[in-house]
């Protein structure tokens, strides 16, 4: 799961961040295991942490991919310390996901013991930075000018199908 934080000018949805010291809006985004987005949650306002509503939110675009068709049960999930919260884990494993939380000691000492961490699978979260840059290189996704989350959301999976056509280009 990745979670994008955009610059905004203005719109729905946008408010002021204060470790980015500006106006943003962010989501979450879910990707394949070589960091292709597959889907995004609602976006909602930059003033909000990344665990604000998380449970519904996770839920949004694991809708999505049960309406493509595409299975989320028995698939495991890669997050930053970030997201280590109970109230994530209750969410995926919900929906049939395998959580694995890189443990965050500034957490307020919640215990980990109950979950399962698999450090050797972290180390392939790379492939989610990767993804994180790649949306970034995408100025128009970046830079929020679109003052409705409809279009702003249309850029977003436009930004899914250009990542993905430049990596079945490169594969062919």
């Amino acid at each position: 799961m990745v979670p994008i934080h955009l610059l905004t000018g203005g719109g729905e949805k946008v408010e002021y961040q204060g470790r980015k010291k500006r106006r943003t809006t962010n989501a979450l985004f879910l990707s394949d295991n070589q960091g292709l987005p597959l889907a995004m949650s609602e976006p909602q306002a930059g003033n909000h942490a990344d665990l604000y509503e998380i449970e519904e939110r996770i839920g949004e675009p694991v809708q999505q991919l049960a309406n493509a068709g595409i299975a989320v049960d028995g698939l495991f999930c890669d997050l930053d310390a970030g997201f280590d919260g109970k109230d994530l884990r209750r969410a995926l494993i919900s929906n049939g996901i395998h959580p694995n939380v890189c443990p965050n000691p500034g957490n307020g000492g919640e215990s980990t013991e109950e979950w399962v961490y698999d450090e050797e699978m972290y180390k392939e979260r790379w492939k989610i930075e990767r993804t994180n840059a790649w949306m970034d290189s995408l100025k128009s996704v970046l830079y929020r000018f679109d003052t409705t989350i409809s279009s702003w959301k249309g850029w977003n999976f436009l930004a899914f199908i250009i990542i993905f056509l430049k990596k079945f280009h490169k594969s062919n």
